[in-house]
Order: structure tokens, then C-alpha cells, then sequence
């Protein structure tokens, strides 16, 4: 009986460890069938990972290969695509003898690409005829050439006035002055803008910001602003935002100051015996103040500083126009010379060697208004003068460059006008005259 008890308790036991060891055999087949999925799991991500950061890789490795296209200069794009004649035509400036286009003004569009022209009374006979006449020459230039022309005028008011005989002149310079009233002088040079603009220029020569220092001065006198240095900066400026105001280039002159001249540089050529430090604390600080209010023209007068270029006229004097004008200054708008043809030039240079000094002093723009000889003349010296290098093309594309910049920045355009508001210009004229009453 014993031995039967005996045999039960052993095999209970024997059952009891059975259980237990089967129990932990099937924990531990799990525990690994766990791992076996977890590294499955891990081996499957990091094969993910490779994959996504060799994509990246190819990805940078493209990116690298074929970088995106930097952005398009237009006017790069416009230069590249010019010739050397093309681009010297931009840096010219022609005035004509007619008041209809002729032979000889046709050709200068469109064989030596001229970048703009300058009328003048002679041109001009009524309103109807300037504005057929100004669309005509847009017309000619949009044939050939796809950079809009310069289309100028002296249109100053008072003792310079280009208008036709229908429109009320505006006053002197000089009166507006004497008022010394800031929101009149910006009323004349919208009025200005506005009718330049309705019979189709895109540039006035003014303001005018010389000084009228010298009571003798024969070429100045009432087209200045006054004699007095703060009100020709305050008025010249104001006239100047003006004439902005409707998308019109002024052109600030006459660099850097023909107030205190005593001879009439269309005659002869004016002596001015200042020195710097005179002409900081004067005459040019109406232009300094006008370069600092975003000016973006100025025309440099033909007259002789002795202190600061005895062998040269400003207009030809790299001391004036690049070491004073670009350099003291910062100005990189565009230089014009004064009319070539004056006397103060012609007689004392040849006009082709004037004009290749001329661009060598720092100038973007030669004016050539009188004379279809001195203009060839003018072509061919510079044209010559890159050719055998003693002018650079990266000199004449700094000009160039200036030039078709300032050309975008105003929107020019060779599209024609139908007609004009006669009767809008001169109530702006009598406002103004009834201003200063």
C-alpha cells in the first residue's frame, strides 16, 4: 500500500515538472519569434532609411549637376545682343534742321541707331504738327530697333520754351524763386511733365540749378532759380519731382554750375577761377542736394576751371566728371554734355576728338544738336576709337548699361499718341500765373 502511495506521489511530481518545463519552453519560443519579428522589423527600416537617403543623395547629386537658372538680367540680355555701332548709337544725342523727318534724319535713326533726338524751336511750327512729328520718329525707331528713342526738349519755361504757339507760357524760373514756394515750384514742374508728355517727349533739360551769382552772367540770368543757394536747391528739386511725377526724365544742369560766368558758352568759353572749396560751399550743392533726391540726369556745361582742370573744359575734364561728379559725388545716373556744337567747343576742338574725350571724362551721352557733318563725325571718332582701343567696349558698355537702366525706369515706350488736351495744359499755365499774382 505504501509503495502504491509512494509511486503517486512520484508521479505527480514527475507531471508537475513536466508542466513547468513545457510552459517556459513556449514563453521562450515566443520571447524569440519577438525578436526574430523586431529585427525583421529593424532590418526592413533601415532598409527604408537607405533607400530614402540614397534619393536624397541623388537628389542633391542632381541639384548639383543642374543648378537652377539664375535670374535673367534684361538688359544684359539687350547689350548682349548689340553691336558695337548699335551701342555707340545709344550714347548719342542728335538735334535735326526740319520740322518734318528727313533723309538725313532718317538715316541717323536708322543706320547709326542714334539713342535720341533733341527739338528746338526751328522744328517746331504748331501742335498738331509736334506731335505728328515726334510720333513719326518713334515710328522709324520701332522699326529697327527694339530700344525706345530719347525724344528731348529744353522746356524750362519762361525765356526757354519749346512750345507751340497754342500753349500759355509758363513763368521764369526766377519768379518761382522770388515766391519762394515749394508746393508752386512741384505745380510747375508737373505742368511741365504733363505737356513734354502730351505731345510725346520723354525728357526736359531742366531744372536749371545754376546759381545766378554773377549779375553780368549773359546766358543764366532769369532761367535761375535766384542767387540764393538754399531756395535753388529747395525750388530746382521740387520743379524736378515734378516733372517725375509724370513719368518725365529731367536732366538737372549745368553741372557743375554756370552762374558765375561772364561769357556765353554758345559764343565762347567761360573762365571760372573758383576753386573746390569755393564751389562746395556754393555752386554745387544745389546738385549734390538734387543727386541726394534720386535726380537721375544731369548735363555738364562746357566751361573752364583752371583750379581743378587747366588743360580741359568741364564738360571734357575727367577731374570734374569722374573724380567730382561720379566719385565725391556717387552719382551713376546719366551724364550728358552740353550741346557740342557751341563755341565754347567748336572753337577750340575738333568736334570727333571732343567727343571721344568726352566719353573718356566719364560722359554717357554726347549732344550733337546742330550740323549733319558734325554728327558722322561724331560716330565715326567713336566708333574708331573703340576699334584701335583707345576708347574700351567696357567703357562704352558702363555708359550703355546707364542708359538703358534709366531707359526701363521711366517705361519708355515708341507707342504713338492720337491727340492732345490743348485746353488741360494751359489751365494748369493760368493756375500758375494766377498763383503769382
Amino acid at each position: 500500500m505504501n509503495n502504491i502511495k509512494n509511486w503517486h506521489r512520484l508521479f505527480f511530481i514527475f507531471s508537475f515538472i513536466m508542466i513547468l518545463t513545457l510552459i517556459g519552453c513556449n514563453q521562450a519560443s515566443n520571447h524569440n519569434m519577438e525578436e526574430n519579428n523586431n529585427n525583421t522589423e529593424n532590418i526592413a527600416d533601415k532598409s527604408n532609411n537607405d533607400e530614402i537617403e540614397n534619393e536624397e543623395d541623388e537628389e542633391v547629386n542632381d541639384s548639383e549637376e543642374s543648378p537652377p537658372n539664375a535670374v535673367t538680367d534684361p538688359i544684359k540680355e539687350i547689350m548682349d545682343s548689340m553691336s558695337i555701332e548699335e551701342k555707340i548709337g545709344q550714347m548719342l544725342m542728335f538735334g535735326f534742321e526740319d520740322s518734318q523727318v528727313n533723309d538725313e534724319t532718317r538715316k541717323l535713326i536708322e543706320d547709326y541707331h542714334v539713342g535720341g533726338v533733341i527739338l528746338f524751336k526751328k522744328n517746331i511750327s504748331g501742335a498738331q504738327q509736334l506731335l505728328d512729328l515726334n510720333n513719326k520718329i518713334k515710328e522709324i525707331n520701332s522699326r529697327l530697333h527694339d530700344t525706345p528713342i530719347f525724344i528731348s526738349v529744353d522746356e524750362e519755361g519762361g525765356l526757354v520754351s519749346r512750345m507751340p504757339p497754342e500753349i500759355i507760357n509758363l513763368p521764369d524760373s526766377k519768379d518761382i524763386g522770388d515766391a519762394n514756394n515749394a508746393a508752386l515750384a512741384y505745380q510747375v514742374g508737373e505742368a511741365i511733365g504733363e505737356r513734354v508728355s502730351f505731345f510725346g517727349f520723354n525728357m526736359t533739360m531742366a531744372p536749371v540749378l545754376d546759381i545766378n551769382s554773377n549779375p553780368a552772367n549773359p546766358v543764366i540770368g532769369k532761367r535761375a532759380f535766384g542767387d540764393n543757394k538754399e531756395i535753388v536747391s529747395k525750388m530746382g528739386i521740387e520743379e524736378m519731382k515734378g516733372i517725375q511725377s509724370k513719368n518725365i526724365i529731367p536732366v538737372v544742369k549745368h553741372f557743375p554750375g554756370h552762374g558765375d560766368t561772364d561769357v556765353d558758352s554758345h559764343l565762347g568759353l567761360p573762365i571760372v577761377n573758383h576753386g573746390t572749396e569755393r564751389l562746395q560751399q556754393l555752386e554745387l550743392l544745389p546738385f549734390q542736394h538734387a543727386f541726394n533726391q534720386q535726380a537721375d540726369m544731369t548735363m555738364v556745361a562746357h566751361i573752364l576751371l583752371p583750379e581743378i582742370d587747366r588743360d580741359y573744359p568741364s564738360s571734357l575734364s575727367k577731374n570734374v566728371i569722374t573724380d567730382i561728379l561720379r566719385e565725391e559725388f556717387n552719382f551713376d545716373g546719366v551724364v550728358i554734355t552740353d550741346d557740342m556744337t557751341m563755341g565754347a567747343i567748336m572753337e577750340n576742338y575738333d568736334i570727333g576728338e571732343a567727343s571721344v574725350k568726352a566719353v573718356q571724362a566719364g560722359n554717357d551721352i554726347i549732344l550733337v544738336s546742330h550740323g549733319y557733318e558734325n554728327k558722322i563725325k561724331a560716330v565715326s571718332s567713336l566708333t574708331n576709337a573703340v576699334k584701335d582701343g583707345t576708347v574700351s567696349e567696357e567703357r562704352i558698355d558702363k555708359s550703355v548699361e546707364r542708359i538703358l537702366h534709366l531707359k526701363k525706369k521711366y517705361n519708355l515706350s515708341d507707342s504713338l499718341l492720337d491727340n492732345i488736351d490743348i485746353n488741360k495744359i494751359n489751365q494748369s499755365s493760368k493756375e500758375i500765373l494766377g498763383a503769382l499774382r
